[in-house]
């Protein structure tokens, strides 16, 4: 994982997911056009941090979060 200080200052083109509603609330972003990686960043702090993972290691994180596997848990 790479981190990011300043997401916005990255330069990678992030967007939102089409279930997000548009209303830029509580959705997690993610970059394109990143050969083999994903960047991902908080959409309501564009100039915040952002992380950058494998491609694969996201991709099964986000089918985990996606099919139940990992649940939220409350402290």
């Amino acid at each position: 994982m790479t981190f990011y200080r300043n997401a916005e200052a990255t330069g990678f083109a992030f967007r939102s997911s089409t279930y997000s509603g548009g209303n830029g609330d509580n959705c997690l972003e993610c970059a394109v056009g990143i050969p083999g990686e994903t960047a991902v960043r908080d959409s309501k702090n564009p100039d915040g941090p952002a992380h950058r993972y494998p491609a694969q290691v996201f991709a099964d994180f986000a089918r985990a979060v996606g099919t139940g596997v990992l649940v939220r848990v409350d402290s």
